[in-house]
C-alpha cells in the first residue's frame, strides 16, 4: 500500500471511491473529473489529493483519500489555512490505519506550506468519523462552522 499524492491516472478509482462518501455524486463521471483536473487542479500547487493506493492485478486502486486546499491568509503573520474535505476510506479497508496515514500526509503538506491551522468539515451525522478526527488531534469545540448551500446536492 502506497500513501501518496494522487494524479490524473487515479481519477477513475477516485470517483468510484467517492460513491461511498455520501452517495451524492450522481452521474459525475471520469470525463467530467478529468476536465476539472486539467483546468483547475493539475499544476495548482495549493490543491492536492492524497490517497492510499493499492496495487493489484487489476491495476492501482485508491482505497482512502482526502482533498486539501491551501488558502493564503493575511492574518496570523501570513500563515496560510489548510482546508481538508472529502475524507473517505473504502468500507472494505477501514480500521487499518489508512485514513490516518492519508490525513497525516495532508497535515505534513500543510506544515510545508506554512499553514497555521488545518480545518475540515464533516457531516453532522458521521459520529464515527468525528471520533477519528478527534483522535488525530482536531478540536470540534474551538470553532463553529456555518454552511450556506448554493446547490442542493
Amino acid at each position: 500500500m502506497e500513501i501518496r499524492e494522487l494524479n490524473e491516472s487515479d481519477l477513475e478509482s477516485l470517483i468510484k471511491l467517492y460513491e461511498q462518501l455520501d452517495g451524492k455524486n450522481g452521474d459525475f463521471n471520469v470525463e467530467d473529473a478529468r476536465a476539472i483536473w486539467k483546468n483547475e487542479i493539475e499544476g495548482n500547487p495549493n490543491i492536492k489529493y492524497f490517497g492510499a493506493v493499492e496495487d493489484s492485478a487489476k491495476g492501482q486502486k485508491v482505497v482512502s483519500t482526502c482533498f486539501v486546499a491551501i488558502i493564503p491568509n493575511l492574518t496570523r503573520f501570513g500563515g496560510a489555512i489548510c482546508f481538508v474535505e472529502n475524507v473517505v476510506t473504502d468500507k472494505n479497508y477501514r480500521k487499518q490505519g489508512l485514513g490516518k496515514k492519508v490525513m497525516e500526509k495532508a497535515i505534513e503538506f500543510a506544515r510545508e506550506k506554512n499553514c497555521y491551522k488545518v480545518i475540515l468539515e464533516s457531516g453532522a451525522w458521521r459520529t464515527e468519523a468525528h471520533q477519528f478526527y478527534r483522535n488525530l488531534g482536531f478540536d470540534d469545540t474551538a470553532k463553529k462552522s456555518f454552511l450556506l448551500k448554493l446547490k442542493d446536492y
